[in-house]
């Protein structure tokens, strides 16, 4: 009985670790960007490595502009932009490699700015921007 306990507990845990190795990207961290008193733009430093995505939450209201700009040393980092309703913004969605957006805000409430790298690890400075 022992045996077939063992040999269950070995395919169970196969089995997880091949699931986790097929669902790509993983996440890094997630954080809340607050401005400053009287600021309208905030700037985080962070890295990713190959495959994590760091989430950043953001605060705004309908018929705002947000701009998001991406820099980093290897010009490998990216972003997406999802609206609270998970639906992304133009120009910033999964296959826009956003490095630079401007657009108007749709809907009240929190926007997840989602870092990535194009190839490799990625060290980044993004800068938000609401107005």
């Amino acid at each position: 009985m022992n045996g077939m306990v063992r040999t269950f507990s070995l395919l169970v845990l196969s089995a997880l670790l091949a699931a986790t190795a097929l669902t790509g990207a993983t996440d890094g961290i997630t954080k809340r960007i607050k401005f400053a008193k009287g600021k309208s733009s905030a700037t985080v430093r962070g890295a990713v490595v190959r495959g994590d995505r760091d989430t950043y939450i953001v605060g705004a209201r309908a018929e705002q502009m947000m701009s998001v700009t991406i820099s980093s040393i290897e010009d490998n980092a990216v972003f997406t932009v999802q609206g609270p309703d998970g639906e992304f913004l133009q120009d910033a969605g999964e296959e826009d490699d956003a490095k630079g957006v401007t657009v108007p805000l749709p809907l009240n409430g929190d926007y997840r700015i989602k870092v990535g790298g194009t190839r490799g690890n990625a060290t980044y400075r993004l800068t938000v921007t609401i107005r």
